[in-house]
């Protein structure tokens, strides 16, 4: 393994725009849900006409989907996954709308058949539900509660609560929004990570574990996590996954 201050140069350069993590190919493993969330979405999108997928990151998951509807939208919040979106999804004749986080959709009621995402930011219900089209479905992939809490936890301490993103609850807002949840299903997951380059790469990418990341104000947390590896091997941490299927109820087709 090389030496602790390369690796983590490396890893500060490195970029992690997008949503993609080839980068963290040999160094670092999750294991993926049973569901195959990107087989799930290539099939639905190709039964529709209309489709929306919400916090896209740079496109990479929609990219894989072989057919798309006639008219496919993909929002992001962040510019540069924004800019990569548009990039790989642009010729592909979808149009990428740069939104604010928490923001509503700049859409109209009733539009899309089908709305998606892996992972978002956080789910906004009501709004998901006004653009659906009446019998319409949301299709996602959540993460779920206590993700990488034991990476989380080596940088910021014990954390008390790990209840954020339960999927019940989150089952629970979707129904208040009049949406019918007729699937959710969960998983946990382990992680593997090989060496103290990748941790540095994830925590940059995902800037909500430990929002006051940088390699100098943890370099001896990272001097132990590094430490830690070379004598024990990979550092074990688990994520959790949920995934949701939601329709919108045709209230016309219930009269």
């Amino acid at each position: 393994m090389r030496a602790f201050e390369d690796l983590v140069a490396e890893a500060a350069d490195a970029d992690v725009a997008g949503w993609g993590f080839a980068w963290l190919d040999g160094r670092a493993t999750e294991e993926r849900p049973p569901w195959g969330y990107a087989r799930l979405l290539a099939t639905r999108l190709a039964g529709v006409r209309s489709a929306l997928d919400v916090d896209t990151g740079g496109g990479e998951v929609l990219d894989e989907a072989p057919v798309l509807p006639r008219r496919m939208v993909a929002t992001e919040s962040w510019p540069p996954n924004a800019a990569r979106a548009r990039a790989r999804l642009e010729p592909r004749g979808v149009e990428v709308v740069e939104t604010a986080d928490g923001a509503a959709f700049p859409f109209p009621d009733g539009i899309f058949e089908l709305v998606t995402s892996r992972h978002p930011v956080r789910p906004c219900w009501p709004e998901i539900a006004r653009v659906l089209a009446p019998g319409g479905t949301y299709l996602a992939q959540h993460v779920g509660p206590g993700s990488a809490f034991e990476l989380i936890e080596l940088f910021l301490g014990p954390l008390p609560d790990r209840s954020g993103r339960d999927p019940d609850r989150e089952a629970t807002q979707a129904a208040a929004a009049g949406l019918q949840v007729v699937d959710l299903r969960t998983a946990r997951l382990r992680m593997e990570i090989r060496d103290v380059g990748a941790a540095v790469w994830l925590l940059r990418k995902c800037v909500w574990w430990v929002p006051d990341f940088s390699v100098g104000r943890y370099r001896d947390r990272l001097r132990e996590l590094d430490a830690r590896i070379r004598a024990e091997g990979p550092f074990v941490a688990h994520s959790t996954r949920h995934l949701i299927e939601a329709h919108k109820i045709d209230e016309s087709v219930q009269k």
